[in-house]
């Protein structure tokens, strides 16, 4: 899982661009039959092959990507790995008509050792084959009978509200390792005084001894240093860092580590160098604290969506985003509904932002028991998988392994309320959440875990977590247009919630509709004003709660959702920027509560 890097003993090859594209629904083609007399096009790639061509624009079934290149024979004799940051949701990878490994699940990386398998005087030929079908035993599902998006009436059936885009979304790339190689890296840091303390633990890929080195710089210059003694392949030690300068959302430092495997005289020297960042992570009673301060997670769900690119990484997408959500004053953001691209994850490192990891987890139908035992082995990979990548990120603050599970029953959990015969059907989706916390607590320590709650969801499922997330929609979906009630009905929520809990509280999904431009006066729903006088109404309610830990609306931008009457356009329009990213007016209330209402009082000069 360590992101692909160049240096002195290591190579890289990015086969991103456009490749040969053909979709193959009846599955009837093979890697023998490459690239053959198909009616092959060309397809971009990263990016959803939904958004390129017309008639892919529903299409979800079997598609190849073809691309032929040369391997540089200077890397014989090294180990070459071909890797996928993500394709949705089954690929195959084939090289030179050989079948070389197979990963189920979009949204994280997967790579396979191509070595034996390569023709180094002349062009390979690269196959990679990937399918989105909508499944009842897949995480996401979709295609099931009375799901919780029924009400939608959507096209494709999702159990979820946005596009099911499909293809090749990360870069495609081709790197090289010594033959005993650093395979892992886990770094944990903490605080002790002014000094910082980063524990490293490095795994080879094989099972030696050996020795290395680590060393920790910043600015270019040494600030701790000591060496590795390698036992089955791993060594692990602790380097002290007198006055740290500690990582955080408004001073984002980050060092540089180094770890030197010093390897044999067959395999060669190995070296890896990634970002650190010497920050803790706590929770203290309705309170986070970032290096034992209090913080507030203030921002917004979002999603990997532009027109063309689909969800496919877009690095000026990217840039674009920050400064915006910096305009704003938001200092944090969930991955909603899966694991964002490792560009953004080293951008979240570099420019400060709090980020809530979330695996696709979203709207598990809690009732369909038929489809456990899938979901939970795909859960468990996909958990698992999420937390191999992005462990070593400072900005990765909280993990969270579900989003809106899907209850059976409706409104069982909506201000305490319950019901003794929803509860007991209720308790095996408990058993299989607490089961994904439980998973992410022994995988990684240091973190707070959470799941996020549907609104009138079992208030039950909250009780292994460490912050409480919810996704209200008070003053939309209910009680929509009664912003006077809503009120009261959020308030109380929380007050509930608290009582019951004693954990800090995230509303991590608060929003309404709005299309751009259109404006009424009174304000109603569906205008720019409704919207902003929705998400202020939420933000004074939060303001007056000190449990309130963060507030992160929904959504940063429109965004490319199912088909049905309450999609206008294919839209979900809660954006508080539009799919092209122009502000609507409740990106000026945001601004205005996390800018302006921060910034420092200038004292009046004293006249006499």
């Amino acid at each position: 899982m360590l992101y692909p890097i160049q240096n002195s003993h290591r190579n890289k090859l990015d086969l991103s661009g456009i490749w040969d594209f053909a979709t193959d629904p009846r599955r009837s083609l093979t890697p023998e039959d490459l690239p053959g007399e198909q009616n092959w096009r060309p397809m971009a790639a990263p990016g959803s092959w939904n958004e390129q061509y017309e008639d892919l624009f529903g299409y979800l079934g079997l598609g190849w990507y073809v691309k032929k290149t040369h391997v540089p024979q200077s890397w014989e004799g090294q180990r070459v790995f071909l890797r996928v940051g993500s394709a949705n949701y089954f690929a195959a990878v084939y090289v030179n008509g050989v079948k070389v490994g197979e990963h189920e699940g979009g949204h994280l990386p997967f790579a396979f050792d191509i070595t034996d398998a390569i023709n180094w005087d002349g062009e390979n030929l690269i196959a990679i084959s990937v399918e989105n079908e909508l499944r009842p035993d897949r995480v996401p599902s979709g295609n099931m009978p009375n799901s919780s998006m029924s009400m939608f009436a959507s096209t494709p059936p999702t159990t979820f509200d946005f596009y099911p885009f499909a293809g090749i979304h990360r870069p495609v790339v081709l790197y090289t390792t010594p033959q005993t190689f650093v395979e892992d890296l886990t770094v944990i840091t903490d605080i002790d005084g002014t000094d910082g303390v980063v524990t490293v633990r490095a795994q080879l890929n094989a099972e030696a001894s050996g020795a290395g080195t680590v060393k920790l710089t910043a600015g270019g210059k040494e600030v701790a240093a000591t060496v590795l003694r390698f036992a089955g392949g791993l060594a692990v030690v602790e380097l002290r860092v007198p006055n740290a300068r500690f990582w955080s959302d408004t001073d984002p430092y980050l060092y540089d580590l180094t770890v030197v495997a010093e390897g044999s005289a067959n395999s060669g020297e190995d070296a890896y160098t990634l970002k650190v960042g010497i920050r803790t992570v706590r929770v203290e009673g309705g309170q986070i604290l970032l290096n034992g301060r209090p913080v507030k997670l203030n921002g917004f769900g979002r999603h990997e969506d532009f027109p063309a690119s689909g969800r496919g990484l877009n690095l000026p997408l990217i840039v674009k985003d920050y400064q915006l959500m910096r305009w704003t004053g938001a200092n944090s953001y969930r991955t909603s509904h899966y694991p964002y691209s490792e560009e953004e994850m080293q951008m979240a490192d570099r420019e400060g932002f709090l980020i809530i990891d979330e695996i696709p987890a979203v709207s598990l139908q809690m009732a369909d028991e038929a489809n456990f035992p899938e979901r939970l082995r795909m859960c468990l990979q996909q958990t698992d998988e999420m937390i191999a990548r992005d462990k070593n990120h400072p900005a990765v603050v909280m993990w969270c392994v579900a989003n809106e599970p899907m209850h059976a029953g409706v409104g069982v959990g909506a201000l305490g309320e319950s019901d003794p015969r929803i509860e007991a059907a209720n308790l095996p989706g408990k058993r299989f959440l607490d089961a994904l916390v439980a998973r992410a607590r022994e995988l990684d320590a240091t973190r707070p875990v959470t799941i996020v709650t549907v609104m009138g969801g079992p208030q039950s499922w909250m009780e292994q977590c460490d912050v409480i997330c919810m996704n209200r929609y008070w003053g939309w979906y209910t009680l929509g247009g009664q912003l006077d009630v809503a009120r009261q009905k959020l308030a109380a929520e929380l007050d509930q919630v608290w009582d019951r809990f004693g954990k800090p509280v995230i509303m991590t999904e608060f929003g309404a509709d709005t299309i751009p431009g259109y404006h009424g006066h009174p304000s109603v729903m569906w205008t720019e004003e409704y919207q902003a006088d929705y998400i202020r109404m939420h933000l004074e309610v939060a303001a007056e709660r000190e449990f309130v830990a963060g507030m992160q609306v929904w959504n940063f931008a429109d965004f490319a959702a199912v088909q049905s009457i309450a999609r206008v356009g294919g839209l979900n329009h809660k954006g508080v920027f539009t799919r092209i990213r122009t502000p609507k007016m409740a990106a000026h209330v945001l601004r205005e509560f996390w800018v302006r209402a921060a910034a420092p009082v200038r004292a009046e000069p004293v006249t006499a």
